[in-house]
């Protein structure tokens, strides 16, 4: 059974130095850097239906893995994990991942205020109908421009072995590829809508290895998207199948990636719970504490100059659904500046 994860101070040696904000205030959603939140998570008024507002409209789409060319399906036996290689602790050995068919749910929500070549938000780990109420609420404030959001569900599993973690943990730009060349023609041709090529009008989001996956998306396909948000993001060693060139997954975006690569033209919002996962005796690697990686990813971002901002969230877990209730339409606000609405 995995151990309840310890509760960090904000103030901890190595930690980035934060603006500490009273109880119940969140960040400006128009200024970087680093701020402490909590203890108490009011959800945002936005969270919430409002009298009057245009309701968008939404799609529940369905995509078999037989129609995919990159993803065709594959599953870890239930009950069975990988195991360290006792050469090499950053390598986990998975031996019983098969071939396995999926289908997965695309729900795309566009709004009232639609207009072909609109900018648009994917999501991981769909569908998420908290995105979609936001939205109504901050497209009709004109506080985001009006997009299309397409919350896509995972392949199945979690983690090495699985699709899903095939899909959101593997440093590629062989995701992103999937949402271009297979998701994104269907949902245009099932819903009837035109979705802009700017990368300056596309975003991603996702909480977990959803979050490592957007940001992931934007770094290896910048020519797609600039805009990422991430909450409680994996940023730790969970890639599978083991790639020497990227040995420590996405522990290697605050390890070398981002500080020995040219900034890329991106602007992130990135949050983690102070009771975030903790898992040191995974693989035995020191790769896999998300509070500390997340405090890695504010640090190279702000000595690499990008624009993003970074909350540590007191008394809040993993993808903490108070964390995410309070934050995300200030989030998304954020990660949109300098778009027109």
């Amino acid at each position: 059974m995995r151990k309840e994860p310890p509760t960090r101070d904000p103030q901890t040696e190595g930690y980035v130095a934060a603006t500490m904000l009273m109880d119940g205030d969140i960040p400006p959603a128009n200024v970087d850097g680093n701020y402490v939140i909590g203890p108490t998570h009011e959800p945002a008024p936005e969270m919430f239906e409002q009298d009057g507002v245009p309701k968008g409209i939404i799609h529940d789409l369905v995509m078999e893995s037989a129609d995919s060319e990159i993803y065709p399906g594959i599953a870890r036996e239930e009950g069975t994990f990988g195991t360290p290689d006792p050469e090499n602790p950053a390598k986990l050995i998975v031996t019983t991942s098969h071939a396995a068919p999926y289908s997965r749910k695309v729900t795309v929500y566009v709004p009232q205020q639609y207009q072909p070549g609109a900018p648009f938000i994917v999501g991981a780990d769909g569908p998420d109908q908290m995105l979609f109420t936001a939205l109504d609420n901050l497209i009709a404030e004109g506080r985001v421009p009006a997009m299309v959001a397409i919350s896509i569900s995972n392949g199945g599993g979690d983690a090495q072995g699985s699709q899903r973690g095939l899909e959101y943990d593997t440093m590629s730009g062989v995701y992103a590829e999937f949402v271009e060349t297979e998701v994104l023609p269907f949902v245009e041709q099932q819903c009837g809508i035109e979705l802009s090529r700017d990368p300056e009008s596309r975003a991603a989001m996702g909480c977990s290895s959803g979050a490592s996956c957007a940001l992931i998306m934007a770094w290896y396909r910048d020519d797609l998207y600039y805009r990422v948000l991430s909450l409680s993001g994996t940023f730790i060693n969970q890639q599978w199948p083991y790639n020497p060139k990227t040995p420590g997954g996405a522990w290697g975006f605050h390890e070398s990636i981002i500080p020995e690569k040219p900034v890329r033209p991106l602007r992130i919002w990135l949050c983690v719970g102070d009771r975030d996962l903790y898992n040191p005796n995974v693989m035995r690697d020191d790769m896999h504490d998300w509070v500390l990686a997340n405090q890695r990813m504010a640090h190279v971002l702000a000595e690499k100059g990008y624009p993003y901002q970074f909350s540590f969230v007191r008394n809040a877990g993993h993808c903490d659904k108070a964390m995410k209730v309070q934050l995300l339409p200030q989030a998304l606000e954020y990660i949109w500046q300098g778009h027109a609405k």
